[in-house]
């Protein structure tokens, strides 16, 4: 009633204004009227015919229009393993970082050429803006560190023995659109992302089952020299509830020269003999069905194995542990690595752009080795890996088929396991009430 009110005023203001004074003046009158409208009112019966006017001219001061959101300014630290086949420009690309003058910078520069001699399978640790300028680098070549900063596009090259530390972090957070982006919004670097898919693998698809709202919380060591870090370490323990359901696990070495692995709480072997996926992360192009219009052959037929599209280069990993029973080229799949395990199984690995260093039959392979790369050799419209997974020669759907379980916990190991399991207990505890306290 009382908005009405006033446009009626404003109406007639500007009616009776309307040919000797400019459009600013009502605009002057009215609005601050309007700005006033929740302090004061006018009854309903008073007279506004003989109420004397006064125009008032008032230059308005605008702000000035906003451009664009410039960046916020925030840096990032950023942590790729190098694949194989990479340049200094790849890796520059997976970081983030804008590398068009970048590259050709470190290119230039000689001290700086222990980047273009990247190994495989070591880490590239690099701190970029939010909008992709590049402001460090760190690359640790086993006891070898080479430390680049950026200052307004000057060059400061360090390199020279490691010392290295080892401190322990913990870090929580909450899944929103993908693991590795609630990891980098929880401080973590892509490699402990890594280490926590590969280690939940067998229990959680991390292509199919991520949920918004699925939580984790992770133990992990960072490797610091002169008070930076350089490199994610081992994850020592980590939480992780997908869809109401929490797993965890442990890392435990018993000394005895098996080596080390991950176990629950109460001593089960978090692994199974087989993980679900051969890659670490990629998109499900193909599943396993009994009918199948082939792309390249034009015709239906079966096709019993499962597709992972991924860029050609990305590692494939043996899915449990064996002998390398074919490593070579046949027929449709390309170049192809076929692995026994135990007796009556056996993985197919189809489509590789190359074989990872030694692959060749006879050869013993661990459980998440690397054995090739993922490329489009044989009958394929592009990169992507095929794995099957047979029993007795008989295809299995390895999405679907019950994996049997991997070696428990030795007896004569429980105390130093117990020893081991229950600060990591203890300190998964304390992240789970900080999040939930953060989250009241």
């Amino acid at each position: 009633m009382l908005s009405a009110r006033f446009a009626i005023l404003a109406q007639n203001l500007s009616h009776r204004l309307r040919g000797s004074t400019p459009r600013r003046v009502v605009l002057a009158l009215v609005l601050p009227f309007v700005g006033m409208m929740a302090a004061f009112g006018i009854a309903p019966d008073t007279v506004t015919d003989n109420v004397q006017r006064i125009p008032v001219v008032e230059q308005l001061v605008l702000p000035p229009l906003t451009a664009a959101a410039a960046p916020s300014g925030e840096t990032y630290w950023r942590e790729v393993r190098i694949e194989r086949g990479d340049s200094i420009a790849s890796v520059l690309q997976r970081l983030q970082v804008d590398e068009s003058s970048t590259a050709l910078l470190l290119q230039h520069t000689r001290e700086a050429r222990a980047l273009y001699r990247l190994i495989p399978g070591r880490t590239v640790r690099a701190q970029v803006t939010d909008a992709g300028q590049l402001l460090a680098l760190r690359y640790l070549n086993g006891t070898q560190l080479l430390k680049v900063d950026l200052d307004r596009a000057v060059l400061q090259v360090w390199e020279g023995p490691a010392d290295v530390e080892t401190r322990v972090h913990m870090r929580s957070g909450e899944i929103v659109s993908s693991l590795f982006a609630a990891t980098d919004a929880a401080g973590m670097s892509d490699a402990v992302a890594v280490q926590i898919a590969d280690i939940f693998s067998t229990d959680i698809d991390f292509h199919r089952d991520l949920r918004r709202g699925d939580r984790f919380s992770a133990v992990y060591e960072v490797q610091y020299h002169q008070g930076e870090p350089i490199r994610a370490g081992r994850l020592l323990s980590a939480e992780f509830t997908n869809q109401g359901k929490t797993f965890h696990a442990v890392w435990f070495d018993s000394g005895d020269g098996q080596g080390g692995g991950y176990y629950t709480l109460d001593g089960k072997n978090i692994r199974k003999a087989f993980l679900r996926s051969p890659l670490e992360f990629s998109r499900i192009s193909s599943g396993f069905t009994q009918s199948r219009f082939h792309p390249v052959l034009k015709t239906w037929r079966a096709h019993r194995g499962v597709d992972y599209a991924a860029p050609t280069g990305t590692r494939v990993k043996s899915t449990g542990s064996g002998i390398v029973e074919f490593a070579g080229r046949q027929g449709g799949y390309g170049n192809l690595v076929v692995i026994r395990h135990q007796s009556k199984f056996t993985t197919w690995y189809g489509h590789l752009s190359g074989f990872a260093p030694g692959m060749r039959k006879g050869k013993r392979v661990a459980q998440g080795e690397v054995i090739g790369y993922v490329g489009a050799t044989g009958v394929a419209t592009g990169p992507h890996l095929h794995y099957e997974f047979r029993i007795n020669n008989v295809h299995q759907d390895p999405l679907r088929v019950a994996m049997p379980p991997a070696p428990p916990l030795a007896p004569q190991h429980r105390a130093a396991f117990e020893e081991v399991a229950q600060p990591m207990a203890d300190r998964l505890a304390l992240l789970r009430q900080i999040r939930t306290s953060a989250a009241n």
